[in-house]
């Protein structure tokens, strides 16, 4: 099966620490038609790495490698967050995941730059990096052993995008990164204005993100939304005065 990604997918490795994970990452990205690879702050691209990708060599010859976080999302519209560790309830919004075929399912939907983030063989991702990403998925394994290895976690979730790519052909969604930040924006100004109390703000901001995640909404959506939050800023500062 060829097919052009709509939206476009970033695999996005954050400081991998064996080359032998990317150059299988490389020729799972190859298996699934994935051309996109970004690498941030990595362990050198050695023989093994090159071994490993098989014919995918030309995906990590054209990876591109930045010293950050910030500077490898910057770009991206939407961030797709993965971890082995799931909170076990609604309150703790950081680490609430989406299941991962209601993700594949949803997200040709839409229309845009998408980062799928993976983290550290031995850490994963820092809860500062996930909070900056717009939802979190979860492959579902044993809970006596969650964790997988890198590239075989990276290729579970790119066969579940590419078997679900022919569901969806008529995108109804643009995703935006600069729109989205700004209605982000536009909600924290908010909370300020309503004196929210500052012990519950950045939960409470990171809940919103993920709700609008999972939501994915339209531009036209996220335009009467900012709207509408703009609108009630505006109001309250104004009766405050």
């Amino acid at each position: 099966m060829e097919w052009n990604s709509i939206p476009e997918f970033y695999i996005v490795l954050v400081e991998p620490k064996y080359g032998g994970n990317i150059g299988a990452v490389a020729r799972s990205m190859a298996n699934f038609n994935f051309k996109n690879l970004y690498l941030i702050n990595p362990c050198e691209l050695d023989g093994d790495c090159f071994a490993r990708a098989m014919h995918a060599q030309d995906i990590l010859n054209d990876a591109k490698i930045f010293p950050s976080f910030d500077e490898a999302i910057k770009n991206l519209d939407f961030l797709v967050a993965t971890s082995s560790i799931e909170s076990k309830t609604d309150k703790r919004h950081l680490r609430l995941p989406l299941n991962l075929f209601d993700f594949c399912n949803n997200i040709f939907e839409t229309d845009g730059k998408v980062g799928l983030i993976f983290g550290r063989e031995d850490y994963g991702l820092f809860n500062e990096e996930i909070a900056m990403c717009d939802i979190m998925i979860r492959i579902p394994t044993s809970s006596a052993y969650p964790s997988m290895n890198l590239s075989h976690a990276v290729t579970i979730v790119l066969f579940s995008l590419f078997v679900n790519k022919g569901k969806k052909d008529n995108k109804k969604r643009t995703l935006d990164r600069i729109e989205k930040e700004k209605l982000f924006s536009f909600f924290s100004e908010l909370l300020d204005s309503i004196d929210y109390p500052e012990h519950k703000k950045e939960n409470t901001k990171v809940m919103f993100r993920r709700l609008m995640g999972r939501a994915m909404p339209s531009k036209w959506e996220y335009h009467t939304f900012m709207g509408v939050l703009s609108g009630s800023k505006q109001k309250i500062r104004k009766n405050k005065k």
